[in-house]
């Protein structure tokens, strides 16, 4: 998702409250946390009584770390017990373990061209994965590709362009059972989003398969964002950040793993400009009910696209992911990384 540059964005002063959390200004790795306490923001607003039924009456919003950028692109990995994530503008990868804090997993992590004049206001990588090997995936902007850290020790493209022509800035992706990778391509990671060095007209959402072919899925959307099958992987959603259209669709996946004709899954263009944020990233429960992030917070939808509430941070929340044992939701809003105990489960756990 496309932020303000940081002159421009405000610091509440909560976050001066949370220095003991916060992560120090040189990044240095965190000392153990001494507190399991966590401070806690927002609200968790209900619309349906259902909502009680995913997301405990007295849950919280718990704050774990700040002073980050702009928090995006959350993982868990299973193996390590523990959460991957980016701070896009500081073009760093972290990561946060229980009782140890947060320190720099990666840097650069998405951009390794020259600093100065500086690329992009949002160099860094976004959206993040682990593959079935357990190894990290990047959609990194400023260096417009899908990288894999491997085991032995450096990255290696996976792919960085479409018919000879480089992406914008892969934004976002899921993996399927099968180990495809399905992955969305908006302009944000790039110095100006239209002219030059941009060298596609569109914005796409794209298949790489396990077996390293590309495949354009669609380009119909203005900025494809965040990215999730459904638990069946018979569905794949796809939101769109764009102010004049913010919307959220839904794909069939047909059976050679392309995708039918979309449908607007719920539309918040009329929220837009008037709460925090636009339509970001998103994860599925293992019932189906979506957790994707818009204006106002990260938003809880059944199947059917009924709105059962929303997590209020109050700030621009970005992207979520499910962790531990798949009942916790982590929330990267703007400089916050946050989490919700749940009594749901993410899909695949």
């Amino acid at each position: 998702m496309h932020v303000p540059a940081p002159s421009a964005r405000r610091v509440p002063v909560f976050a001066l409250l949370l220095a003991a959390l916060a992560v120090p200004s040189v990044f240095t790795p965190a000392h153990a946390q001494a507190t399991r306490n966590f401070p806690v923001i927002g609200t968790i607003h209900r619309l349906d009584p259902k909502l009680d039924e995913l997301i405990p009456k007295d849950a919280k919003i718990e704050v774990l770390s700040s002073r980050f950028q702009w928090a995006e692109g959350p993982v868990w990995d299973k193996a390590s017990g523990t959460l991957f994530f980016s701070d896009v503008i500081a073009n760093q990868t972290m990561h946060w373990k229980e009782g140890e804090g947060v320190s720099v997993y990666l840097r650069p992590s998405g951009y390794t061209g020259p600093i100065h004049p500086r690329y992009s206001k949002e160099p860094g990588a976004n959206g993040l994965m682990i593959d079935h090997e357990g190894r990290l995936i990047s959609c990194e902007h400023g260096d417009r590709r899908l990288s894999i850290l491997t085991k032995g020790g450096g990255k290696r493209t996976l792919v960085d362009n479409y018919e000879g022509k480089r992406f914008n800035s892969p934004n976002d992706g899921c993996i399927k059972s099968n180990g495809d990778i399905y992955f969305t391509d908006p302009p944000y990671g790039l110095p100006e989003q239209e002219g030059p060095p941009r060298e596609l007209d569109f914005c796409g959402v794209y298949r790489l398969a396990a077996d390293g072919k590309l495949t354009l899925l669609t380009k119909e959307m203005t900025r494809p964002n965040g990215i999730a099958f459904s638990p069946d992987e018979k569905t794949l959603y796809v939101a769109q950040s764009d102010p004049k259209a913010a919307i959220w669709k839904s794909f069939p996946v047909l059976a050679d793993g392309t995708l039918g004709p979309g449908k607007v899954f719920f539309d918040v263009t009329s929220s837009a400009g008037k709460m925090p944020g636009l339509p970001d990233g998103m994860k599925v429960d293992n019932q189906g009910h979506l957790f994707a992030t818009g204006p106002g917070g990260c938003y809880v939808f059944t199947p059917e696209g009924k709105v059962l509430g929303r997590i209020e941070t109050g700030e621009k929340t970005a992207n979520c992911a499910w962790g531990n044992d798949g009942t916790v939701l982590y929330l990267c809003a703007d400089m916050y990384l946050c989490r919700v105990k749940t009594t749901t489960k993410g899909a695949g756990w």
